[in-house]
């Protein structure tokens, strides 16, 4: 299988993939399912290899190539279209963030300076995500074995800091414009230049609007953020980096619409004009609310933290729900990007708990209930006696 088309089977969720982790003892050892091959394996002692498949409806596993095919198809088509519309709306805010900072110059008009200061955030999350798409296709090297999806973060933290720079710059001369009182607004072009704006995010939302067949059902798993619920069988709608770009629109259209009414209400009323830099006042702190919440994710994901929308106490609560299950330890849960997320556990079995079926129960449960996108689950013998499991079928370990 050409890498291409593994990592779009491994994003839309197509298979949940394994590997095996040998035992020390011949006739029982530990038990492992990670993310690397077509099926998952599980491996008990020396013995034979067995597979473990997934069995989700909708969803393609192992030895079914059609199927592959048509997921792999799938996930390779709807990135194509995002990709398209991505690069359209970047186009359209690049060109009309061009001519509301030189609008705003003619005019002399902050608010509308402001305002281009939030295109350019539309321009910077949008080229971010057509970024993290290309980026997370290449494949893990021997020094970036997780891939390259955390540069989706890093280019968002480069991306606000340098929106915060421009913004501050904005907020210091409206201040200055408050104190001296002296300077002249040409209504005329500010109007233009905003009505022209309020065009704009229009346009753009329309570019990323997800309706007719571009809002069908998808069952990949970057389609909706992770750790979302009830994901077995459950239809998402679109892109996640569409859907987001789509709601930062609509945030903007929303400011330039304010930047129209103050154009307009100092055209009608000239002595009004304070309104220009009141306004940049509030739009900048409107700039500061909308990126602070992408700061936090970022944070969030370069520091590890568990996934957005994923409570680690729900995620361990239903793993000692699975038949078989005594005990759960080495519970971690993080984020590689916004939408790829990562497990790892240790889960210690009963004594009459057939490891190969907790095995599979458990991996299934953090894929269908939970999300994640990979996985690394090992299956111990379950002490009784408290502290650490030895392998299957040996003692405790000792202290």
């Amino acid at each position: 299988m050409d890498f291409e088309t593994r990592h779009l089977l491994e994003e839309s969720g197509s298979e949940f993939l394994g590997t095996s982790r040998s035992a020390a003892e011949q006739e029982v050892g530990s038990l492992c399912c990670t993310e690397e091959d077509e099926e998952d394996s599980v491996q008990v002692g020396n013995g034979p290899l067995l597979d473990s498949r997934w069995p989700s409806a909708g969803h393609c596993h192992g030895g079914n190539n059609d199927k592959a095919h048509v997921a792999s198809w799938a996930a390779r088509n709807e990135k194509r279209t995002a990709r398209r519309k991505l690069l359209l709306a970047c186009a359209v805010s690049l060109v009309f963030m061009t001519g509301e900072v030189i609008g705003g110059y003619a005019a002399q008009s902050l608010a509308v300076m402001t305002d281009a200061a939030h295109l350019l955030t539309d321009f910077g999350s949008i080229m971010i995500s057509v970024f993290s798409l290309w980026i997370s296709a290449r494949p893990p090297t021997d020094t970036m074995t997780f891939g390259w999806h955390r540069a989706e973060a890093m280019g968002a933290l480069v991306s606000v800091l340098s929106i915060w720079a421009v913004t501050g710059v904005l907020v210091v001369l409206a201040g200055q414009r408050i104190l001296d009182g002296d300077y002249d607004i040409n209504t005329r072009v500010m109007l233009l230049t905003s009505g022209c704006a309020v065009g704009a995010n229009v346009l753009m939302a329309l570019i990323l609007h997800q309706s007719g067949a571009s809002h069908g059902h998808s069952h990949a798993l970057t389609s909706d953020p992770p750790g979302r619920k009830g994901r077995k069988g459950g239809h998402a709608h679109g892109n996640t980096s569409v859907r987001a770009a789509f709601v930062h629109v609509l945030g903007d259209l929303l400011h330039s619409v304010g930047v129209l009414v103050a154009a307009t209400i100092i055209h009608l009323r000239p002595e009004m004009k304070m309104a220009d830099p009141i306004c940049t006042f509030l739009f900048s702190v409107l700039v500061l609310a909308t990126t602070s919440t992408i700061i936090k994710d970022v944070c969030r994901t370069l520091m590890e933290g568990a996934p957005s929308g994923v409570s680690v106490a729900e995620v361990k609560a239903a793993l000692l729900a699975v038949g078989g299950v005594g005990a759960v330890r080495e519970l971690h849960a993080w984020s590689l990007s916004g939408t790829h997320s990562l497990v790892s556990v240790h889960v210690e079995t009963e004594e009459t708990a057939d490891p190969r079926v907790v095995l599979q129960d458990v991996t299934t449960q953090l894929r269908e209930e939970f999300g994640f996108s990979g996985a690394t689950v090992q299956v111990e013998r379950y002490s009784s006696e408290g502290g650490p499991a030895g392998p299957w079928g040996a003692g405790p370990l000792a202290d």
